[in-house]
């Protein structure tokens, strides 16, 4: 174990300069407020010591996390928390989020239904009364009968609806602009800036229509008869904004901008006390809608009224419960019980992780152990094996490995020195591709090669001959890897021998082939061989020349049909005096030549079926009209999208060129 001298000489070592310069802002800080020091410089330097010191508590915690999860057992007692504990903590959270949007939305709830069912009340009263009225006994005048109707209504209702005013007219005003077209009307108007409970009703009698209007005046008095089970409620009447300065909250309400005015609050409403130290405070908002009349005579038909209020849980709970009667507490028992065996639950679980996590670390601290002892090249070092469970197999293949792990580090080494090879002529046979394309009036072209290993078999190369002349050739070669590179080289320089001599766009593309497969027979073993092909483009007269040597027939595709190039020969390297045949083909304007290696189209979907030259011809005819380069990309996309895998078993070249 590290000494405390060394620690601190560690530590030491790793302040940096600002460091240094926040921790002597800390102590300046601190001489100013032990001295009670103030103004001027010992204000400022306060102010920055309190800057520092959040700096420096940073660091700090930026090393102790470094320093606590270096250990293997204090990464997982912490991944243990995080899996153990802090799902518990968010869930919780979430639950406490859910309760307190549940209770709001209840306390709304209850709110909106008391006064609709106060208004539903004042309705009734109305049907009532326009029952009696037209059932009035004979001998007693209407206005006598009114005002005993009025007077019944709000003996019976007094305690219900506070302050219920019912007047009689025949004036239609105001239903008409409430409720227009309709006989009666419910609900909470706003007029100028009172808001009360009305139900008006239309009666017709034989002298004409009278109403009966009954309205309930939303005072501090009336809030504190409703909805006994919540805490202080509040009202907030609203206008529609105009712009211009503000005087209450401004909000969007439908598309409209409204602005809060005046505000009712309860008289002598206040918050229930808490029934124990869970049942914290919950607030939250209502809205109701009212028709509002102005002084004006403006007429709104739908205005918002917001409420807000508070309440505790404990009372919206014995609402809700309320049906339950005794069976209340018997439910809030059992939920207490349970959480507790929840609780019990995992802090057993904690305690079995951090009893696992011992034990594991043990094991792992064993092995690290040794292998400092195979870090400074002892190889005779063994694990002690105390148990039979995978740890102990873990030991046993730890101590196996380091029985054999001088051999593997020598295969390692000459794996090694085997890749670097590779990259080598790798980076030879990426020279041998042509370095820049040739410049031929009319001729676009491009050329894309994925080798499935290191090196590639395939070989592509474009030679100019004349300024009119360009020489196209195409070949794989039998294998795979640098013997299949080695004699693509070969076949390279042969090529590029024949055509780089004077007069060589003269010559007959069979007659170059035919010397080409002289040069393989020759020179390579007899289980050696290449496809070929080659075409000598004249921009001039528009004439290719090509001579096919066993490769894949390529095409040239025109006005969305195709001619294969398939004329010439077999292979090269099996027949010494083998002759090949020309062919010639008239090209038309803004033709595209395709050409390709088998790789290409020998891709095989989940079902076994080949992508064949069809697919791939019908591929290259959809982007006819694209860039060389971009039809090219997308003959390599529809091959690999085939096998539905990035895996070569071949590799793959294409050819495309775009003759003007």
């Amino acid at each position: 174990m590290t000494s405390l001298p060394a620690n601190l000489r560690n530590v030491w070592r790793r302040l940096s300069r600002i460091d240094l310069f926040a921790i002597g802002l800390i102590l300046g800080g601190a001489v100013c407020t032990i001295l009670n020091l103030s103004g001027g410089l010992a204000s400022f330097l306060k102010f920055f010591a309190i800057i520092a010191t959040v700096y420096v508590l940073f660091r700090l915690a930026g090393w102790w996390r470094t320093r606590l999860l270096w250990s293997l057992r204090n990464r997982l007692i912490v991944a243990y928390l995080f899996i153990a504990v802090v799902p518990i903590l968010l869930i919780l959270t979430l639950v406490v989020f859910a309760g307190q949007i549940l209770y709001s939305r209840l306390g709304g709830y209850l709110l909106y239904e008391d006064i609709h069912q106060r208004i539903a009340m004042m309705e009734d009263i109305t049907e009532h009364i326009a029952a009696a009225h037209r059932t009035l006994p004979n001998g007693v005048s209407e206005d006598e009968a009114e005002g005993n109707l009025a007077d019944q209504s709000k003996e019976v209702h007094d305690q219900q609806l506070p302050g219920l005013a019912i007047d009689f007219s025949d004036d239609t005003t105001l239903l008409g602009k409430v409720a227009p077209g309709k006989n009666s009307f419910s609900g909470l108007v706003e007029e100028g800036d009172s808001l009360s409970l009305m139900s008006i009703r239309a009666m017709q009698e034989p002298r004409g229509t009278r109403i009966a209007t009954l309205r309930v005046l939303i005072t501090p008095d009336f809030l504190a008869s409703i909805a006994p089970d919540l805490g202080a409620i509040q009202l907030n009447l609203t206008r529609r904004f105009e712009g211009g300065n503000r005087q209450g909250i401004v909000f969007s309400w439908r598309g409209v901008q409204y602005e809060t005015t005046r505000r009712i609050l309860a008289r002598n409403r206040t918050l229930h006390q808490a029934a124990h130290w869970l049942d914290v405070a919950i607030s939250g908002p209502s809205q109701l809608e009212a028709v509002y009349v102005g002084n004006d005579g403006k007429v709104d038909s739908v205005r918002p009224v917001f409420v807000t209020f508070n309440a505790r849980p404990s009372r919206l709970n014995s609402r809700i419960f309320s049906s339950l009667g005794d069976l209340n507490d018997l439910y809030t028992v059992g939920f207490i019980v349970i959480v507790f065996v929840f609780l019990v639950i995992e802090i057993a679980a904690l305690v079995t992780g951090i009893v696992l996590t011992r034990r594991i670390t043990k094991a792992v601290n064993d092995l690290y152990g040794a292998t400092q002892f195979v870090k400074s090249g002892d190889w005779t070092h063994r694990v002690r094996i105390d148990r039979r469970d995978q740890l102990g197999v873990l030991g046993e293949s730890f101590n196996d490995m380091t029985g054999s792990i001088s051999g593997l580090l020598e295969e390692s080494k000459k794996r090694q020195r085997l890749e670097n090879e590779l990259s080598i002529a790798s980076e030879v046979q990426n020279q041998l591709f042509p370095q820049k394309m040739p410049s031929v009036g009319g001729v676009e072209l491009e050329a894309i090669c994925k080798a499935a290993r290191t090196v590639s078999g395939d070989y592509y190369d474009f030679i100019q001959l004349s300024p009119t002349h360009l020489a196209i050739a195409l070949a794989d070669i039998s294998g795979k890897g640098i013997s299949a590179a080695l004699l693509m080289a070969s076949l390279q320089a042969a090529l590029r021998s024949q055509l780089l001599a004077a007069g060589s766009e003269k010559m007959s593309t069979g007659e170059l082939v035919a010397r080409l497969n002289m040069h393989m027979v020759r020179n390579t073993a007899d289980d050696r061989f290449a496809t070929f092909f080659i075409a000598v483009y004249d921009s001039a007269t528009r004439t290719l020349r090509y001579t096919n040597a066993g490769h894949l027939p390529g095409f040239l595709i025109s006005n969305g049909t195709s001619k294969h190039l398939d004329k010439g020969g077999m292979v090269l390297g099996v027949v010494e005096d083998y002759v090949y045949e020309e062919g010639s083909v008239k090209v038309p304007p803004n033709a595209l030549l395709v050409q390709y290696s088998d790789g290409l189209v020998e891709p095989e979907n989940v079902y076994g079926e080949e992508f064949g030259i069809r697919r791939l011809q019908e591929a290259a005819i959809r982007v006819q009209s694209s860039t060389p380069g971009v039809v090219g990309e997308s003959l390599m996309m529809a091959a690999e999208e085939w096998a539905g895998t990035p895996e070569q078993a071949d590799d793959m070249t294409v050819i495309v060129a775009r003759l003007r």
